[in-house]
């Protein structure tokens, strides 16, 4: 994490989220006892998992689950395999997956997972048997009434499908809603691997609409090319949006004319390789300080810092990775009156739809494409307008993520004081 987060390591309390907890706070008048139940999650759990190799050796990797909040509902909250994977970041995860939940309505908790493990090192049969590990170690904690799981960082729908087949085997009974963005053929729902990509292209029509700007006169420079950038970039260019710059790990291009997206999209293989398109060459550090009218951060957690929040030339950013931009230059970016519309409304459609499958399973009802996507639609606008509502009431004051965070942060509290007669609440 970035210097400005405050020191690591630290066991009993996630420093990003005191930071931003003192930071709304400030303006939502919450209480040391709204403080003291936030701050911290209600269960950490770890577990070193050996996992028997390919050539016969046994590895062991660090993992971790996090269950921030229970409140409102199950925890729900991805399994990322990456291997700067700790503590501290998984609880920084787990909190805005609760606040995530809270402020697009739906009835979960948060939670997270990870494993410190690279994926690009281990062998397909590996990662099935650390996959498999993970639910056995975790097993006792998880479930469809508990704690929820989803794919994040390099975990896909494979990961789950194995997972499940796991959970259910120890279980020794059908159980589809324990684990969600599943494959279709296997109780997953349909439109849920490009939902958080559509849901972002959601929120942002709902802010140009807001704001007061053309579509088809936005230039918008997208960081990060995997499965949510890249759909991503695909729902804006058909919305008309001028998609001027585009990055992954290997690197980025950019034409401000534009760049021809489903061309890239048509030969295009992994985050890790090269675009091949008659484009300019640029860094993800260059694409990140260009001069568009949005920049959208879809790749990991910290990009926009202490080092180069200076150079943003950004009009709006939308944050559609988890935790983009640090706190100190998110209060910078407010200074200098950039909108920051944050993760925890713009990159909610993913476990929104994840929820919309948890209905699925647990009904045993399954839903078309067609209709997930009007639902989520309809969801995010909804939670989109409640947030300006919001900003509207403080005469626009507030930033777009002081009043989301007020939001969720009201429907937790008040869920704590319905469960446990807490006195508490950011009601103005």
């Amino acid at each position: 994490m970035d210097s400005d987060l405050g020191p690591q390591g630290v066991e009993t309390v996630c420093e990003v989220c005191e930071v931003e907890l003192d930071r709304i706070s400030e303006v939502a008048q919450l209480t040391d006892q709204d403080l003291e139940l936030l701050r911290q999650p209600r269960r950490r759990i770890n577990a070193n998992i050996p996992v028997r190799m390919d050539d016969g050796s046994v590895d062991v990797f660090p993992s971790f689950r996090i269950q921030y909040n229970s409140a409102r509902g199950p925890t729900k909250g991805g399994i990322r395999f990456h291997p700067g994977v700790n503590e501290d970041e998984v609880d920084e995860l787990a909190f805005l997956m609760t606040l995530k939940c809270a402020v697009v309505d739906i009835p979960f908790g948060g939670a997270k997972g990870g494993v410190q493990v690279d994926p690009d090192d281990l062998s397909p049969g590996e990662i099935e048997r650390l996959s498999r590990a993970y639910v056995r170690e975790y097993h006792d904690t998880i479930g469809p009434h508990s704690d929820i799981p989803a794919p994040d960082v390099n975990t896909n729908a494979q990961i789950m499908a194995w997972m499940r087949d796991e959970y259910e085997r120890i279980e020794g009974r059908h159980a589809p809603g324990a684990i969600t963005g599943k494959p279709p053929e296997l109780d997953g729902s349909e439109g849920r691997d490009s939902a958080t990509s559509l849901g972002g292209a959601e929120i942002l029509d709902a802010f140009a609409e807001r704001v007061g700007i053309d579509s088809t006169e936005t230039d918008v420079a997208i960081q990060g090319f995997g499965n949510v950038g890249s759909h991503l970039a695909a729902f804006l260019d058909e919305r008309g949006y001028n998609v001027v710059a585009i990055s992954n790990a290997a690197g980025g291009v950019s034409n401000e004319s534009g760049l021809p997206i489903h061309e890239i999209l048509d030969g295009y293989e992994t985050e890790h390789d090269l675009f091949t398109v008659d484009a300019e060459e640029i860094s993800n550090e260059q694409l990140l300080t260009m001069d568009v009218d949005v920049l959208i951060p879809a790749a990991i957690e910290d990009q926009i810092n202490g080092s180069n929040m200076t150079e943003i030339q950004a009009d709006a950013i939308v944050e559609m990775a988890n935790g983009p931009t640090t706190p100190k230059a998110d209060a910078y970016l407010s200074e200098q009156g950039v909108p920051v519309v944050p993760d925890i409304l713009a990159n909610a459609g993913g476990v929104t739809v994840s929820y919309f499958e948890w209905v699925q399973n647990t009904s045993n009802e399954y839903w078309s494409k067609d209709r997930v996507q009007k639902k989520l639609r309809k969801q995010m606008r909804m939670a989109f307008e409640s947030i300006a509502e919001r900003k509207t009431e403080t005469q626009n004051e507030w930033t777009w993520r002081e009043a989301a965070y007020s939001r969720a942060v009201d429907a937790v509290l008040t869920a704590e004081t319905f469960r446990s007669n807490i006195p508490g609440g950011t009601d103005q």
